[in-house]
């Protein structure tokens, strides 16, 4: 049974860093890839930043709001993926969830994932 928990979310100022992690369990690292997804209040659920299964050579892929700020990282042995956010903004506030799905690539809207996480928020004020 795949399980995925977010940690990290807060409430920072604009400007400041924060790093996620998305502790995975229940499937297998090399043949999984993994997104991070945001939500606001009265907005659909849209990708930040993904990393595709090992297998697949593990590459990133990244949002144009969030591109530069944003890294996506992943330490295959723990099953564990970071998103570390820098420069943060007021309109980057949100629900963060992490979401895992056996594909090669990781480069999908939220609906090809199957299995996420609670979500965890973040509050950036400004």
């Amino acid at each position: 049974q795949v399980q995925l928990e977010e940690t990290g979310g807060g409430s920072v100022q604009a400007g400041d860093p924060l790093r996620l992690s998305c502790i995975g369990s229940g499937f297998p690292s090399d043949t999984y890839s993994m997104g991070w997804f945001r939500q606001s209040p009265g907005t659909a659920r849209e990708a930040v930043g993904c990393v595709s299964s090992r297998n697949a050579g593990g590459e990133k892929f990244y949002s144009a709001d969030v591109k530069g700020r944003f890294t996506v990282s992943r330490d295959d042995h723990k099953n564990i993926m970071y998103l570390q956010m820098d420069k943060l903004k007021p309109e980057d506030t949100a629900v963060y969830y992490c979401a895992a799905e056996f594909f090669a690539t990781c480069l999908g809207p939220a609906q090809h994932y199957g299995n996420w996480g609670q979500g965890t928020r973040v509050t950036v004020s400004s």
